[in-house]
């Protein structure tokens, strides 16, 4: 079955919800060094997975599910098969602010993946980055959401 716009917002929302959350309970912490990685609670650990994670899910439904239908919402004329098309498009049309930063994003969610708990320097620089590209992450979908509002029907 496939979402409907208003469900993949609603999952969005979700998402960005808990972010938004673990990334003021992480705030004090910020920035990130070896020395304060080394010194978290567990459920400062546990607050962080939690950010890592909501980060990596927003940024990939949005990425996969949330922008083609905004695309095909708006009929945006052409096939756009291409990830690296659609981003552009969107870009273009005003439903995003920078498709590069978009793909900035996307390369630290996929370093999530990648766990090196010896190297807490690279942790705490990967988390720095991504710290200040999750605000950017939030207001990429509230951009995209007050860009879509006009062309959603509503009852």
């Amino acid at each position: 079955m496939t979402e409907t716009i208003p469900e993949i917002l609603n999952i969005c929302d979700r998402h960005a919800e808990r972010l938004a959350w673990a990334m003021s309970q992480l705030q004090a912490h910020v920035p990130f060094t070896k020395q304060t990685l080394s010194s978290l609670s567990p459920v400062e650990v546990a607050i962080l997975d939690q950010f890592s994670t909501r980060f990596g899910k927003l940024q990939e439904l949005m990425g996969a599910k949330l922008f083609s239908a905004a695309l095909e919402l708006t009929k945006e004329p052409g096939e756009l098969k291409a990830f690296i098309d659609k981003v552009y498009r969107l870009e273009k049309i005003g439903a995003i602010a920078s498709a590069d930063e978009w793909l900035l994003m996307r390369e630290v969610r996929n370093a999530f993946s990648h766990d090196y708990p010896e190297d807490l320097e690279l942790q705490a620089a990967m988390l720095n980055k991504a710290f200040d590209l999750a605000a950017q992450l939030l207001a990429v979908l509230s951009g995209i959401k007050r860009f879509i509002k006009p062309y959603l029907r509503t009852p």
